[in-house]
Parts: structure tokens; sequence; C-alpha cells
């Protein structure tokens, strides 16, 4: 089979490259230049690029470089700074996925006459007892990315391969160092890549959009605080709320950001019974969601699923999430992901509303 396999500069790809090339298959490695500006974090520096390469020539296998920073700036950078103007949270990481790592790489090998698209990924793509194919945790559970890939159709699932799904982290550093794999050593990338560690979110912000302070007050009005960019604050935050020390934890409740008005509460004020999620995606249907009497729901990349009962809209667009017991408010943009009972398997995902 001839197999695309998208290589970071990360041990996981690289490792996935090495397997499918053990297996038999004709492997091309291809890294994707997603970020043009500074960069010191994420997948897509220069010596990434520059790891990715070397693996690919130990491993005796092409190497290309795609340029999609175009595609990136538009369904990725522009959507992230945009949202903030809106008082939005949003996954920069899981709209990469949706938009750039499957549905563009995808595109680009079925022009190129590949079979397949292979990614490092820590999930599973298996067949299913319903119809097609399942997307199934990885076996690595500290290491799971399913929460990240979530949006891949059927269409998609049919066509992608996750190589080292399989394997628990410490196997797969295990095969890189056997091989040799300059890579089997490297750190995990953790940040989002076009957010430099020495600027941060806040100096990346503060170029494109301009910030506005906010006044910060309690559930009964009281002014107790300002911050100095309304656009930075998100649902939950406890820090850089300009309150004054000693008092109880307070969390933020409520942004207004047309008003520029931030109210803070007691952790109960964050409380709630449920959740509108939007812009749904599902692996199989709404209606193969429907059939479970509760399912499980992850609300970030490695938090605990809870379980819930679903209220699916009738196009399927659209979920009311309704926990079994209340759980914490998600900041809107981030997105919520749907497991079955037995929290193996995906069921779909949406936008917190």
């Amino acid at each position: 089979m001839k197999v695309m396999i998208a290589m970071s500069g990360g041990v996981d790809s690289s490792v996935a490259a090495a397997l499918l090339v053990e297996q038999g298959h004709e492997v091309v490695g291809v890294t994707m230049r997603l970020w043009g500006g500074e960069s010191d974090t994420g997948c897509c520096s220069v010596s990434d690029v520059d790891d990715a390469r070397r693996v690919a020539q130990q491993l005796g296998i092409d190497h290309l470089v795609f340029n999609f920073t175009d595609d990136f700036n538009e369904h990725v950078v522009n959507p992230y700074v945009q949202a903030h103007t809106q008082g939005i949270t949003p996954n920069p990481c899981i709209e990469c996925n949706r938009h750039v790592k499957f549905a563009r790489l995808s595109e680009r090998a079925t022009l190129l006459g590949f079979d397949a698209v292979a990614t490092g990924h820590h999930a599973r793509a298996t067949p299913s007892l319903v119809s097609g194919f399942e997307l199934e945790r990885g076996a690595d559970r500290a290491k799971d990315q399913s929460y990240v890939v979530h949006m891949i159709d059927q269409a998609e699932l049919a066509r992608t391969m996750f190589p080292v799904g399989a394997m628990t982290k410490p196997e797969v550093r295990a095969h890189a160092a056997r091989l040799g794999l300059r890579t089997a050593t490297k750190p995990d990338s953790q940040d989002v890549c076009f957010i430099t560690s020495t600027g941060g979110r806040s100096t990346f912000l503060g170029t494109r959009i301009p910030f506005r302070s906010a006044t910060v007050v309690d559930t009964s009005g009281a002014t107790v605080g300002e911050v100095p960019a309304v656009e930075m604050v998100t649902l939950g935050q406890r820090r850089g709320l300009g309150l004054t020390g000693g008092a109880p934890k307070r969390f933020v409740v409520d942004i207004d950001i047309e008003h520029a008005v931030v109210t803070v509460g007691d952790e109960a004020d964050l409380l709630t019974q449920g959740h509108l999620v939007r812009n749904m995606t599902w692996v199989h249907s709404p209606a193969h969601a429907a059939a479970f009497a509760t399912v499980l729901v992850q609300c970030s990349a490695h938090g605990t699923p809870q379980p819930a009962t679903l209220a699916i809209e009738s196009d399927g667009a659209s979920v009311n999430v309704q926990w079994n017991q209340p759980q914490r408010r998600i900041a809107a943009g981030q997105s919520m992901v749907l497991y079955d009972p037995t929290d193996r398997f995906v069921l779909g995902g949406g936008i917190c509303a």
C-alpha cells in the first residue's frame, strides 16, 4: 500500500513511519509547514522539519515538505485571534487537525495517488460492529489523543492509519531507541506552535488586536478589581484579576465582552447541569449516539470523562448535554467530545456554545 505519513519531527510520527516501513508499505514522509512566524514551541520549528528529514533518511524513505501556511492562517490563526475579540476561548490544535492535518493533507494525498494517510497520533481506527470504522482511544490512556482527532468522519477513517495507537509511549520510545532514531528521547510537544514561550499569548494577541481594560465585579455587582485586557480573560480563571489578597477563592463566572465587565464568584457559581454543544461531527450518526441511555463526555485533552445524557437536535448539528451530576461550566469555544459508555469509542464532538 502507498502511504503518506505526516512527520512532525517527534518520536511518535518517527516510529509510525518506521512501523509502516517494517510492514512493507511504500512510505513517503511529509512535514507540513504551517506557521511562518516566530516559533520556539509546538511542532513547527525549523529544527522539527530537520528532525523529520533526518529520520526519513535513516528509514530510507522520501521526505517532502508541504507549505500549508495560507490554510493554517485562514482556518487556525485568524479564527483564534477573532475568537478572543468575542470572549471565546478556542482550541487551535483541534482546528488545525480538522482543517489542515487531516482534511488538507488527505486532499493532497488523493491528488498524488496515495492509498492511505498515517499520523503519529495515539488513537485507533478499528473495524466497527455497526458499519465502517470506529475511532477508538489509544492503548496508552495517559497519551490518548482521540479527543483532538474526534472530527474524523467515516470517509477519512477508512483511509487513515494510526500505527502507534496500539502502543504505550514507553514502547514507542523503546522502538525508536532500537532503531537509533534521533527523536527517541525528544520531549513531547505541548504548546500551541504559534505562541512563543517568551512572548506568550498576550504578546501574540496584543500585536494583532487592541486590548481593552475591564472592570471586575462580584455577583452582587460591586467592583472588586480590574483587568488590563478583557480579551485575555477566560471562564474559570482565578489569577490576574486584580483582586485583593486574603479573600476567598474567586473565579471568573461571566465575561461581558461588549461592556468590558468580568464577573467573579465562588466555585459553586461555575457549576451547571448542562451545556449546549454546536457544530457537531459524528463518527457514525446522531441516531447511533442517541441509542445510548448514558454517554461519557470529555471536555479537555486529558480531562476525566463524566456521565451525561444527550438531547440531540433534529438536524444533528447541536446537542444539549445534561450531566448526571452538576459540572463546572466549559468556556465557549472549547471542544466537548462524546464517548460510548465503555469509554473506548468516540461517538462525536462539537464546540461548546
